[in-house]
């Protein structure tokens, strides 16, 4: 751990702002099954294992496969994955890594064909919400849980 108090003790209205997205993307009306594919995946590509082991747990405790949890990173050759969570998937890697993938118009509308415009904003909120995380997560060092045995 990289500082002795977390990062929402130094900037406390910034995390209860972080914290109000957080509500309205679990009471927006997305699968919760699909907002933890998308949050380990963000957290896949950024490298922050804090977000990998929290995300990965809350899906298996909601039920998620652990082999298609196994093959995330591998979205785009796995066949377990639904077209709405691939759409989500693809619309996810090109908001993370806006460095090597822009944000074609060609996507947006392949990501339309399985979102209303309202859940691709909520789920662009989420997508840009576990990123911000993630960025807390890589600069601050939050230390893992240890393993239950």
């Amino acid at each position: 751990m990289r500082t002795s108090k977390p990062h929402a003790e130094f900037a406390p209205a910034a995390y209860q702002g972080l914290l109000q997205i957080y509500r309205h993307t679990r009471s927006c009306g997305l699968e919760h099954g699909l907002l933890y594919l998308v949050e380990l995946r963000a957290s896949q590509l950024n490298g922050c294992v804090f977000c990998m082991d929290m995300h990965a747990t809350e899906a298996l405790q909601a039920g998620e496969s652990p082999r298609r949890l196994h093959m995330l990173a591998g979205w785009r050759e796995a066949t377990v994955f639904t077209p709405r969570e691939r759409a989500a998937l693809a619309w996810t890697e090109a908001l993370t890594e806006l460095h090597r993938h822009q944000v074609s118009d060609a996507l947006y509308a392949a990501t339309l064909e399985h979102f209303t415009e309202q859940e691709l904003a909520d789920l662009t909120y989420a997508i840009t919400l576990i990123n911000a995380w993630n960025r807390l997560g890589v600069a601050f060092l939050p230390d893992v849980p240890a393993e239950a045995k």
